[in-house]
């Protein structure tokens, strides 16, 4: 595991509440925040997968995580061992209308980008990832919802070189979240 600082590596304290907002909280979150990164997961199912887009979240220093209430795995025990302390550090927003959030997050300013392989997408290399910005990563297998990607601002794509047409979303999570702390200078 490779570690640019001194933290020590960080176990899941089950015994810690998981405290779990609505979208009501989402202008209070952006509060304050200069230049916020967020997370929004629209229907990931796998526990494994959640977990590990939340220690992405957390690592890539996102203000917070947005997920939708149905459709999407809970925060369950699973999901925290792997996300190995980030479900309890790191703001979740269990949305119960994905596009309300997505609106709310416009309200304060944040720029959303989806990610999809539709071919008015632009390369996730060649984007501005700067400023607030909420980065929009679909479900296992059916990306982000239609609705979804209509209320987003921008639409990005990983260009993919081999024959395998994409990469499983937490992978995607690191490649956009880092992308865009690559783009903000953070070293």
């Amino acid at each position: 595991m490779a570690r640019s600082n001194d933290r020590a590596p960080r176990h899941a304290d089950l015994s810690r509440p998981v405290r779990l907002l609505d979208e009501s909280s989402i202008p209070s979150l952006l509060e304050g925040r200069k230049d916020p990164l967020i997370l929004v997961l629209d229907g990931v199912q796998d526990p494994h997968n959640l977990g590990a887009c939340l220690r992405t979240a957390e690592c890539a220093g996102c203000a917070f995580v947005v997920i939708t209430r149905k459709n999407s795995s809970p925060v369950n025990d699973t999901v925290r061992k792997v996300a190995v302390g980030a479900a309890e550090s790191l703001p979740i927003v269990q949305a119960n209308n994905l596009r309300n959030a997505l609106v709310k997050l416009k309200e304060g300013g944040v720029w959303i980008a989806g990610t999809s392989d539709h071919k008015a997408s632009q390369s996730l290399y060649a984007a501005r990832l700067t400023g607030p910005l909420a980065i929009v990563l679909g479900a296992e297998g059916d990306g982000i919802r239609h609705l979804t990607a209509e209320t987003c601002d921008f639409l990005l794509r990983i260009p993919m070189l081999g024959e395998v047409p994409c990469l499983n979303v937490s992978v995607s999570a690191g490649v956009c979240l880092f992308e865009a702390v690559r783009q903000r200078g953070v070293r």
